[in-house]
């Protein structure tokens, strides 16, 4: 055994009893013609959940695990039964998936990509998982959807905002519920040109990574479409937590408008080092010195505090929506839990219901047959109104919030309020847009 599987948090659990016998799974072995990785051949099938329990997203990554828990009671039978109520599909009975009782690995990709892989290749290899979810950073994404095709299993990606997951890394046994940074430009910009107007002059901080590179060039492209100019852009290293010496010099860089394409912990530093600055105070060019997070989230407001006030980004879902589906999953989440779920939860819940929902209507855990399930299926009732599972490129679309730091919460939860929620065709693209371009989905991996 490595250093790596040693220390890993891998848990094995059952909707009964902890510990309880597990039949040992079939691995990339052919006991039919149409054999396939981790055929469920007993009573239960094992589904790997792969989070960031660790790093700068740890936060976001104890949401989702969270959530997966709680989809895996509902699709069990336990509890309220949460959003399979509202779910369009009625194809899910609460009898575990296929009449198989859901049990599930977990592991920590440690913010990191090779740490992802192998955490997500041991729960193939050695538990059985025939389907891959999680992550909250999109290279842990792209990396683990790549070792997902070669081995043959589908994945379920978790919270990923870069383009290039459904874009040039797109892969067949890859499917993202999550929306991404195009879309963000696209219900952002308008917002922003009303708010702050058409000439402003922006800064740009980016994590240096796949998301931060694709969030980056899509605001920047929004943004000048409506005249904007952009003066700089810095990339920022995913380990940073301390931005004060990249902060400084956009006191002098003639911006009105620094732009933050961070997330989770890096967004709440990097946030708290520019008001410490005092660049909320700051009027440059005759404007008042504005701040936008791009990819917003309650849990980075919670740890910024005071200094998201009045800030504007976007989300993927927010749990204040007043749909059926959003208001069935915040109250099975918060009487489990006893506070409100993040968009972190909310995409994870939602991907593990889909997978299981595809799976009964393929008949069949086949990586092949359930993606052809997934490609082109509309559904409604997960709390972004009616959604699209494109099969150019297997990416959701749907509505898009735009939200802002909240001036006078009425709670600790309470922190961002809806200023807009941006239809559907808003933020739609070709499948060869630009941005995505480059990429080839290929052909589903059934492996064995």
């Amino acid at each position: 055994m490595s250093n790596f599987d040693a220390s890993r948090r891998r848990v094995l659990k059952t909707g009964a009893i902890a510990g309880a016998g597990v039949a040992l799974p079939t691995i990339f072995t052919a006991s039919s013609a149409a054999a396939f990785t981790n055929e469920p051949t007993g009573g239960s099938v094992t589904l790997g959940f792969n989070v960031p329990q660790t790093g700068p997203y740890a936060d976001e990554g104890a949401d989702e695990l969270r959530a997966y828990e709680l989809a895996v009671e509902h699709l069990n039978g336990g509890g309220d039964g949460g959003m399979m109520n509202t779910f369009s599909s009625k194809a899910l009975q609460g009898n575990g998936i296929l009449g198989k009782k859901v049990e599930y690995v977990t592991g920590d990709t440690q913010t990191k990509s090779d740490a992802a892989r192998a955490s997500a290749k041991s729960m193939i290899e050695k538990d059985g998982a025939v389907m891959i979810t999680g992550g909250s950073s999109s290279g842990v994404a792209i990396a683990v959807q790549g070792l997902c095709q070669e081995a043959g299993v589908i994945f379920m990606a978790g919270l990923t905002h870069s383009n290039d997951t459904t874009g040039k890394d797109k892969k067949a046994n890859g499917f993202r519920h999550f929306f991404n940074g195009y879309m963000s430009g696209a219900a952002l910009a308008p917002v922003l040109k009303n708010l702050y107007g058409t000439d402003r002059v922006a800064y740009h901080l980016t994590a240096d990574y796949t998301w931060g590179w694709t969030q980056e060039e899509s605001i920047a492209a929004a943004t000048e479409a409506l005249g904007w100019q952009t003066v700089n852009k810095v990339r920022t290293p995913l380990a940073a937590t301390d931005f004060s010496s990249y902060i400084a010099p956009v006191l002098n860089s003639g911006a009105d408008v620094l732009v933050l394409n961070h997330y989770g912990g890096n967004m709440v530093n990097s946030l708290t080092n520019a008001v410490q600055f005092g660049l909320r105070e700051k009027v440059v060019n005759g404007k008042n010195f504005e701040i936008v997070v791009p990819l917003y989230s309650r849990l980075m407001a919670k740890g910024a505090g005071e200094n998201v006030k009045g800030i504007h980004g976007s989300t993927n879902w927010h749990w204040t929506l007043q749909d059926e589906g959003s208001k069935a999953f915040v109250k099975s989440f918060g009487t489990k839990y006893g506070f409100p779920p993040s968009q972190a939860a909310h995409t994870c819940y939602v991907q593990t219901l889909l997978y299981a929902d595809a799976v009964e209507r393929a008949g069949s855990f086949n990586p092949c047959a359930v993606a052809e399930a997934l490609e082109g299926f509309e559904f409604d009732g997960m709390g972004n109104g009616p959604t699209l599972y494109r099969a150019e490129d297997h990416q959701c679309f749907k509505d898009v919030l735009v939200v802002r730091g909240k001036e006078n919460p009425t709670s600790e939860f309470d922190l961002l309020e809806v200023v807009e929620v941006t239809p559907r065709a808003q933020v739609e693209y070709a499948p060869d847009h630009p941005m995505f371009a480059g990429g080839n989905l290929g052909s589903c991996n059934p492996g064995a």
